[in-house]
């Protein structure tokens, strides 16, 4: 009788600190089944999620604008040494 009675005790141990677990961390958790579930989705494809474009967030640090060769007087004289 002893021996179920320690069974029962560390199983019910065991299940709390499972739960204890699964409550404290929930979002880290629910981030990364998240991510397994989608790298093991045959029909997921990162291309196709909707990006929001009113932030920069995929700009490049430096644009690649064209340099301004336009000089607005050209009688100003660039000194060189």
């Amino acid at each position: 009788m002893a021996a179920i009675t320690s069974a029962v005790i560390a199983i019910a141990g065991i299940i709390l600190g499972w739960i204890t677990i699964e409550l404290a961390c929930k979002p880290c958790l629910e981030s990364g089944r998240e991510a397994i579930d989608r790298s093991l989705n045959p029909d997921y494809d990162p291309d196709d999620q909707d990006v929001d474009t009113s932030s920069d967030v995929r700009a490049p640090l430096i644009p690649n604008h064209p340099p301004d060769n336009s000089d607005p007087d050209p009688s100003t004289a660039i000194k060189s040494v």
